[in-house]
């Protein structure tokens, strides 16, 4: 795979509804776009926005840390397009984004994942497609054993779409990340794909 600016690799991965492939620059509109008619909707469950959140300049400081850590085998970003039968990629709106980070080697060999929609595009099926993707990225291109995953307690769409995805609910952590400006609860959850019965 060559790399696609900033350090990515041009790589795609298509499922039933959705492909993923890492960001681009020329991302940029969409991206701000769906964000900022998303922010009520993202904002309790992400860290708390800066003022320059949706700033070219901050996508782009953004993008070459994610490119960064692409080359150094830390994390694997992705955004997520509706597949659309028109144009030659057959991508079509950008839906969302997904991302392996926190990549441990050696004798753990495994990285966390985080995601999230856009408003228009909630509990629809795209991020499922994407996980599962994500998921057999993992396994076969990361060469990962396990994924862990951590979402608030009350975020009841992700506990389903990572239960229903063959996560197991492990354990709770008092105060686990800082959300919107709150250090918040989590709930853990993990799954292992490095063996095949678990894909």
């Amino acid at each position: 795979m060559g790399l696609f600016g900033l350090g990515f690799p041009d790589v795609q991965r298509r499922g039933n509804r959705v492909l993923i492939r890492p960001p681009r620059l020329t991302d940029f509109a969409r991206w701000a776009e769906l964000r900022a008619a998303s922010r009520s909707f993202l904002e309790p469950w992400e860290p708390a926005w800066g003022e320059d959140a949706l700033s070219r300049q901050r996508f782009r400081a953004r993008l070459t840390e994610q490119g960064q850590a692409w080359r150094d085998d830390r994390g694997y970003a992705f955004f997520i397009f509706a597949l659309t039968d028109h144009g030659p990629t057959g991508e079509g709106a950008l839906v969302g984004g997904i991302t392996l980070s926190a990549v441990r080697r050696g004798v753990a060999q495994m990285a966390s994942v985080g995601y999230w929609t856009g408003a228009p595009f909630a509990r629809m099926g795209y991020m499922r497609d994407a996980l599962g993707l994500m998921l057999a990225f993992a396994a076969t291109d990361a060469g990962l054993h396990r994924v862990e995953a951590a979402c608030l307690p009350r975020n009841i769409p992700s506990r389903e779409l990572l239960l229903t995805s063959g996560f197991v609910e492990e354990g709770f952590a008092e105060r686990y990340l800082k959300i919107n400006s709150v250090w918040e609860d989590h709930c853990l959850f993990g799954k292992i794909i490095g063996e095949p019965q678990a894909l």
